[in-house]
């Protein structure tokens, strides 16, 4: 499956559009990984757990729409956009990963 954040996929065209697909990842918040993190906004410097999280959320959230777009018929994903957002308060926050795209039938040209 091809995927792409353009509209378009170069040598291809769009034969036809299924319709949107969405793949969702939501973590709970661990105390040692926040722990970890609050050290890091006092001394500075990347947080990896964090990177590691989001990263690997990206992935999943992203194979999740191309299962969806693969059960919808598509040979591809146009359009991809990820998008990260925290639910809750201070305490006990989840984290979502979303990937939205459009399924689309491709041709070669």
């Amino acid at each position: 499956m091809i995927v792409v954040t353009t509209e378009g996929v170069p040598n291809h065209t769009i034969s036809k559009t299924l319709g949107v697909v969405t793949g969702e990842v939501v973590y709970g918040s661990n105390v040692f990984r926040d722990f970890f993190a609050s050290i890091r906004d006092v001394v500075g410097g990347r947080t990896k757990s964090y990177e590691r999280l989001f990263s690997n959320g990206a992935i999943q959230a992203t194979e999740d729409a191309m299962e969806r777009a693969a059960q919808a018929g598509a040979d591809g994903i146009i359009g991809l956009r990820i998008s990260y957002i925290s639910i809750g308060g201070d305490r006990d926050k989840l984290f979502a990963v979303t990937a939205v795209g459009t399924a689309v039938k491709l041709a070669k040209t």
